[in-house]
């Protein structure tokens, strides 16, 4: 079942109906040339129709370093002043088994937010024409701000640097999530 617009029109039904056309157009034309052109004309409208909802820019610049800091502040806010957070962090200092799979949870949700946009293909992005810039920044954007936050308003005791790395670890996945959701929606 496909949706309407608030007009009444399916916007399905427009872009089958661009495909008419063009098919229709590539019978018409004369030269080989244009034939061509028409066909590259409908393999670029087929790539931007499976385009996701959200898109990256080029190349990870101070503007998104901004959306990942802003995503960071707005989630990991709320983790900061909550008590909750230092109790987990307590616990999964207490359970050092509890703490690998917790990490491996947050880098899972940030690397598929992140893959969701498809950011592994913005080759302007990659370090060493391998990593992409994106999935290291964004988890490091995370753990510095929940490391100065933290630190700074007193809500770690560093004396217990064990409990006190999980309680920074907790607000960083948090955070790292806002980041990366701030990252990537579209832009405005």
């Amino acid at each position: 079942m496909s949706e309407e617009r608030a007009d009444g029109s399916d916007p399905d039904g427009d872009i089958d109906d661009v495909f008419d056309e063009l098919e229709a157009l590539e019978d018409l034309v004369d030269s080989e040339a244009e034939q061509q052109q028409v066909r590259e004309t409908m393999q670029a409208l087929r790539r931007s129709r499976n385009r996701p909802f959200v898109r990256l820019r080029s190349g990870f610049d101070g503007r998104d370093v901004g959306e990942a800091v802003v995503g960071s502040f707005v989630f990991g806010m709320p983790m900061v002043v909550e008590e909750g957070t230092l109790e987990i962090g307590s616990h999964i200092a207490a359970s050092p088994l509890l703490y690998v799979p917790t990490v491996a949870l947050g880098f899972a949700t940030v690397y598929g937010i992140l893959h969701a946009a498809e950011f592994e293909k913005i080759e302007e992005d990659l370090i060493a024409d391998t990593v992409p810039l994106r999935i290291v920044s964004i988890p490091i954007i995370a753990i510095v701000m929940a490391l100065l936050l933290m630190t700074m308003w007193g809500r770690v005791d560093w004396s217990t640097p064990t409990v006190a790395l999980g309680q920074v670890t907790i607000t960083a996945i948090v955070m790292a999530v806002g980041a990366s959701i701030g990252d990537i929606l579209p832009e405005s």
